[in-house]
């Protein structure tokens, strides 16, 4: 039983999971089981988007210290504005249209490390900097307009079965794909080692340039993808659309058990904490809490979580 528990606790991870399903469990007995699915449904669909954007900028922190993506919500409007105009309401654009949305994050991706690597930026000021060149890019673009997405792709975003968001099965798998990439193969390999010691790394012979490239144009393709699906599950691409996964995606990184520190990520953890951010608004506003008493409950919470799971590695 002992063994049990201090493998438990090897996994971090898992405690977004159980402070997801507490929370959960916490609205029902408010609700006395009312909804309780209906909850779930929805959760799994907005984690989905929470997800996306997360296992980018999770490849990106794990990079080491001062790696962060903070051009993701600007990229987020870009690729959905310019994505819908492509596509222009049409069906058959819906192909055409992923690959420009994907195109224009990973072109935001190599702005975002020609500005570190060229100009020696730091990683936060060159990303925040991009990003309101990008922003601008798509308020010029777009005008202010909202072109609505195909019919096919909204019904594909939108798409429920047996309560279980389709999109969000898509996801899971993508989820496992990308853990296989970071796990089995040389890129993801080189990623966390890297993040543990740059400099080991340099001279072990790895290619630390070009892995720190892939890796920003990886994060922001992701970054394009959830612009492009967020546009077809509401309904059109708007302005601020990116703008609460600023802080989510690196929220979501680290209570889904990603060392801030580097050279250590979870991508499993990934679902758990965003599931567990949802839940967590969902019962503050069951409970019928002020905003401001929201906001206050749910960072104490998030620390909390935060403490159980990085606190072994803390004490290493």
């Amino acid at each position: 039983m002992t063994g049990r528990l201090r493998r438990l606790a090897d996994r971090p991870w898992l405690w977004a999971y159980i402070g997801a399903l507490a929370v959960w469990l916490a609205t029902i007995a408010f609700t006395e089981g009312r909804g309780g699915g209906e909850v779930l449904t929805a959760a799994l669909s907005f984690a989905t988007f929470s997800v996306v954007v997360a296992i980018g900028q999770m490849y990106v922190i794990t990079l080491g210290p001062g790696n962060v993506d903070l051009s993701i919500p600007a990229t987020i409007t870009l690729a959905g504005a310019v994505a819908m105009k492509i596509m222009d309401t049409q069906d058959s654009m819906i192909l055409p249209g992923l690959a420009i949305a994907v195109g224009c994050g990973a072109g935001v991706g190599m702005l975002n490390h020609a500005l570190i690597r060229l100009l020696r930026i730091p990683p936060i000021i060159a990303t925040l900097s991009s990003s309101f060149v990008v922003l601008s890019a798509a308020i010029s673009y777009s005008r202010g307009i909202r072109i609505k997405p195909p019919p096919m792709l909204a019904e594909f975003t939108t798409l429920v079965l047996w309560g279980v968001p389709v999109l969000a099965v898509v996801m899971i798998l993508v989820t496992g794909a990308m853990s296989v990439v970071l796990h089995r193969t040389i890129y993801g390999r080189t990623v966390t080692a890297i993040g543990q010691n740059a400099r080991a790394a340099r001279l072990a012979g790895l290619p630390v340039d070009w892995t720190r490239f892939a890796t920003y144009v990886l994060c922001g393709a992701f970054a394009g993808l959830n612009g492009y699906l967020l546009s077809g599950f509401s309904g059109g691409a708007a302005l601020n659309m990116g703008q609460e996964y600023l802080l989510a995606s690196i929220a979501v990184v680290v209570i889904g058990g990603t060392s801030v520190a580097g050279g250590s990520a979870n991508l499993p953890g990934l679902w758990g904490a965003a599931m567990l951010l949802f839940l967590l608004v969902t019962m503050l506003n069951t409970f019928g809490f002020g905003a401001g008493i929201r906001l206050v409950l749910t960072g104490l919470i998030i620390i909390g979580v935060i403490t159980l799971a990085g606190g072994k590695r803390a004490l290493r």
